[in-house]
């Protein structure tokens, strides 16, 4: 459960206005990272930054990092998402799902199992911006950024940030704390070493709501069904000309369509964070989301994500990978790289009642 999903929006003035100092400001465009511990406020906060900024600017490009709450797609996407006027009118209690204009499948919702990857991704996305995005032109104005960040920031989650930081050089930071100080970031300029000449705007607040020192069972046990809200909400994209109101509904309606046929030659497939033997691939396989790609379109020596897909089944003979996917048939028939990480396909679309579960079978699934 994201900050604003659990508590309703408030801002307060000191908000209100480290935001306008964002938008008002001189450098053009801006380039605003957001950072500060768990619940703190940092969605909130750049969620009301974005809206501000759309005072001024038409789109607003949005970087967002924290791939445990994303928020414009799935847990376990690093993206790089132009907005505009449009997501004002968006129900921020509900997952609010955009197709970014990049963005890389890390397959975790945490980055401590590679760090290294989840900070090439960083600085591709990034990178990204800076070329597409950052200089105006006779074509195309140049897009401030809003940069969200992970609540991570202690051990290794801080010396990742740092990194950040160090390579996006922004024009200013925000720096959200809590009433407990020892979850705070450092106070000051905390990432300069030195080597630095340019110095950002840096604007420290506090947090608009009280965060408990431990987090409950309860807390975790909504973190967890927020991710499957999310998850869900992208399937649901699978569904053309019917109302779903329900995950039992759509459930049913994923377990009956017909899912794409992708020869399994034709596929490079690869495990994230962890190393599969040959002979259990298939089994892994089934029954698992998996990350959409291809290979030809490269930028910085990373392939495009095109979206996610469900396993639907395996027909080893035939050497098919049935595939459940909202991603456009046009596109799929190019994806060539499938990769599988830690994202688990939530638990309440496994489970149709007076149906055999399309999911289980230990070695073949049929597409009927």
């Amino acid at each position: 459960m994201s900050e604003t999903e659990k508590k309703p929006l408030f801002i307060p003035e000191e908000w209100s206005e480290a935001a306008n100092s964002v938008s008002c400001s001189s450098l053009k465009p801006p380039v605003a990272l957001v950072c500060g511990p768990k619940d703190s406020g940092k969605t909130t906060f750049s969620r009301n930054l974005v809206k501000v900024l759309l005072q001024r600017y038409k789109r607003v490009a949005y970087l967002d990092i924290d791939v445990g709450q994303p928020e414009f797609t799935v847990p376990g996407f690093l993206s790089l998402t132009v907005v505009d006027k449009s997501v004002l009118d968006q129900d921020w209690s509900a997952p609010c799902l955009k197709t970014p204009e990049r963005y890389y499948f890390y397959g975790d919702d945490s980055a401590k199992r590679d760090p290294k990857a989840y900070l090439q991704f960083v600085y591709t996305l990034f990178d990204y911006y800076q070329l597409h995005f950052c200089k105006s032109s006779e074509n195309k104005t140049a897009l401030p950024l809003v940069i969200n960040t992970p609540g991570w920031v202690k051990g290794l989650g801080y010396h990742l940030l740092v990194d950040v930081l160090r390579y996006v050089s922004p024009s200013h930071v925000v720096k959200i704390n809590i009433e407990i100080h020892k979850k705070n970031l450092p106070a000051g300029m905390f990432w300069l070493d030195g080597y630095h000449d340019e110095r950002p705007h840096l604007m420290e607040i506090q947090s608009a709501y009280p965060v408990s020192f431990y987090r409950s069972a309860a807390e975790k046990h909504a973190r967890r069904l927020m991710r499957d809200r999310r998850i869900i909400a992208y399937f649901k994209q699978c569904i053309k000309g019917k109302e779903v109101d329900t995950t039992k509904e759509l459930s049913h309606e994923l377990a009956s369509l017909v899912p794409y046929e992708v020869p399994i030659s034709s596929l490079t497939i690869r495990h994230l964070h962890c190393q599969i033997p040959s002979s259990e691939v298939f089994n892994s396989l089934n029954a698992s989301i998996v990350g959409l790609g291809i290979s030809s379109d490269v930028f910085e020596d990373l392939p495009l994500c095109v979206g996610l897909g469900i396993v639907r089944g395996i027909d080893t003979e035939r050497g098919i990978l049935y595939v459940i996917t909202p991603v456009a048939e046009n596109v799929v028939e190019r994806v060539d790289l499938l990769w599988q990480g830690f994202i688990q396909l939530p638990t309440s679309l496994l489970e149709v009642k007076d149906y055999r579960s399309p999911y289980l079978s230990p070695y073949v699934l049929p597409s009927t």
